[in-house]
């Protein structure tokens, strides 16, 4: 592609390729994050390629650098020749201090390109709380917030992942988002591109849009006008010909086949999940009715046992981590997890390559399960609630009897550690329940005295975070906790754990629960709440250290809009909601009947165990029936 008049960044930034690189990096403290010359990394000569893409994570580079998506995307793109993908990530405050003063662009790693010189910018809406590192980013690289104030030179800003499913907070500052698996629809919008830049002079942008509008599965905003009467959300307007009124989420229908990276971009300094990933399945069909990812990834698909241990075999060879994370919603689900275990232990043996599970489920064989992997360290569950009438309520189809086994299972085995993962907040959840978690962290402490003899001290850690309402779930007409409601919760669990031998008790701030709700549930109004609070500061607010609450109590003030109209909103049943033009492929009418069962604490069973729920997904080989409920 190359630089030329028509894509230089906005007037009084310079380009990097101007600048000494290694004199920006002396003076932050996390050099290695912006060097970009890492093992496997992709570089090609930006003259030969067609479409250059720039894949942007809105997080520090730390996290981005394990997040599975971005490494399948990057690795897709960049086998074809003619396209390009690079890597950009969220700059840590000094980095943001120096590019600033000096007028330096954000730039990517590879090229070291400045955003506003990319042809797309796609962003992986993977949190609410990222939303405004978002507008940074943008600000940064020289690209204009408002979709309607770009120009021809300017490059399509795309956004894809869970927060898609409800875009409509961010919706005037992208161009169109993607709904659904990325490497299921990504190639084709490259295609389109190539093609229209192929005959355009990059003027013209409206004409893109409509014709990118026709792919199945992309949602064009600008397209869309919301409408409101008395102040309530009544559904949209759509205002192109072309564009659907429904936009249905696209799927990778033979996960077997797909793409997947046999080699990963090794980093230099440590990230969060620092290890090869092997993605084992996609989906989850357990319907936990909290879990916005169990339900809008569905179906499950599996790769085979033959696929797997392929596949692990490259990307160890390819990358020479020790460690192999096999990942899924929970790997324990997987149908052939025995026999996996059993051919990558006799591949790679126990001193070459450590397998680790890192989601399991809270019961005895999961436990079995990761002690065939690795009996030291500790262990996580997530029983997610304390008592079984709680249980029942979210679908979490285990019985105290089986966590007690499983956590019993842990401590005679010699483990060091068990972490606990509950919720407050939600749906019926009374005093009572609150007792019963209390309770059950009490039996798992006291399994110690059960052990025997033990040379090492043993810990439990309970984590509790804040129910979250979420969209194309059936607690998306739940409303949140009041924020004082959940730090009296949050006390209650203090007192009373406190007092047990062995226990340390963290918590989700509050104040960041209540942010992702009301913006999980928002709509478009919300937008003018992201820019006044990103002009007034805000950026990286998933960080504990870089929140900042007041500031965004100022900003909703300042656009008159109040916070718990969303957070604490109940719509009845049949209310338009902001994410209804947005089609997971699950009926409204199966959403609504787990609600009514979660409220009378019924249990919906796994459908590969018992058969079709009827949630109405049309692509799933596992359909038995038209209709009707088996349970």
């Amino acid at each position: 592609m190359g630089y030329n008049k028509s894509n230089l960044p906005k007037k009084g930034l310079r380009l990097v390729t101007e600048i000494d690189i290694s004199r920006l990096l002396e003076r932050v403290r996390k050099p290695a994050s912006y060097l970009g010359r890492e093992i496997n990394a992709v570089f090609k000569k930006l003259g030969d390629v067609k479409v250059h893409l720039g894949l942007a994570f809105p997080d520090l580079y730390e996290v981005g650098m394990s997040h599975l998506g971005l490494k399948i995307l990057y690795a897709l793109v960049n086998k074809e020749p003619d396209f390009y993908a690079e890597r950009i990530f969220a700059p840590a405050r000094d980095m943001e201090d120096i590019l600033r003063k000096e007028k330096i662009p954000l730039f990517s790693l590879e090229s070291r390109t400045p955003l506003k010189n990319f042809d797309l910018i796609g962003f992986t809406l993977q949190y609410e709380l990222s939303y405004t590192t978002i507008l940074n980013m943008l600000d940064l690289g020289g690209i204009p917030l408002h979709s309607d104030q770009r120009k021809g030179g300017d490059p399509f800003v795309i956004g894809g992942g869970p927060g898609a499913l409800n875009p409509e907070p961010l919706a005037p500052f992208f161009d169109f988002f993607v709904i659904g698996d990325g490497e299921e629809i990504l190639p084709e919008i490259l295609k389109v591109f190539a093609h229209w830049k192929d005959g355009h002079d990059r003027r013209g942008r409206a004409a893109f849009l409509k014709k990118i509008a026709r792919i199945p599965g992309i949602y064009v905003p600008s397209f869309y006008e919301p409408l409101y009467f008395q102040g309530k959300f009544y559904g949209m307007k759509v205002l192109e010909k072309d564009a659907p009124s429904v936009i249905e989420r696209r799927t990778v229908p033979d996960l077997e086949n797909a793409f997947y990276p046999e080699s990963f971009v090794v980093p230099y300094v440590d990230v969060v999940h620092d290890r090869a990933v092997l993605e084992l399945f996609r989906g989850c069909s357990k319907g936990c009715r909290f879990c916005q990812a169990g339900y809008i990834y569905r179906p499950v698909r599996e790769r085979t046992v033959s696929r797997l241990k392929e596949l692990a075999g490259s990307i160890i060879n390819s990358t020479g981590f020790e460690e192999l994370s096999l990942s899924s919603l929970s790997s324990s689900d997987y149908s052939c997890i025995e026999g996996l275990l059993e051919e990558l232990e006799q591949k790679f043996g126990k001193d070459y390559v450590r397998l680790s599970l890192p989601s399991l489920r809270a019961d005895a064989y999961a436990l079995r399960l990761a002690d065939q992997v690795n009996r030291s360290g500790g262990v996580t569950f997530a029983p997610e609630a304390g008592s079984q009438r709680l249980r029942n309520v979210i679908n979490k189809k285990i019985a105290e009897e089986e966590i007690l086994e499983a956590a019993h299972l842990a401590v005679s085995s010699g483990r060091s550690h068990i972490k606990l993962y509950f919720m407050i907040g939600l749906p019926t959840e009374t005093e009572e329940d609150l007792s019963e978690l209390t309770r059950l962290v009490q039996k798992i402490a006291n399994l110690r005295q059960t052990a025997g003899n033990r040379k090492h001290a043993f810990k439990v850690t309970v984590s509790v975070s804040t129910f979250v309402p979420k969209a194309h779930t059936p607690f998306q007409w739940e409303p949140q906790l009041e924020l004082p409601e959940v730090r009296r919760r949050q006390e209650f669990l203090r007192q009373h754990l406190r007092k047990l031998r062995g226990v340390d008790f963290t918590w989700h701030e509050a104040e960041m629960s209540f942010l992702e709700a009301v913006f999980a549930r928002g709509d478009r109004l919300l937008a003018s709440v992201l820019e006044r609070a990103y002009a007034m500061g805000s950026r990286l607010d998933a960080w504990s250290e870089s929140f900042n609450f007041p500031l965004w109590e100022k900003a909703f003030a300042g656009e008159e809009i109040e916070p718990q109209n969303y957070a604490r909103y109940k719509p009845a049943l049949d209310d338009y909601l902001p994410w209804d033009h947005i089609d997971t492929g699950l009926s409204r009418e199966f959403l609504k009947r787990e609600y009514q069962r979660a409220l009378k604490g019924d249990i919906t069973y796994d459908c590969r165990e018992r058969g079709c729920v009827g949630c109405g997904l049309e692509n799933c080989s596992l359909r038995q029936v038209e209709k009707g409920v088996p349970l």
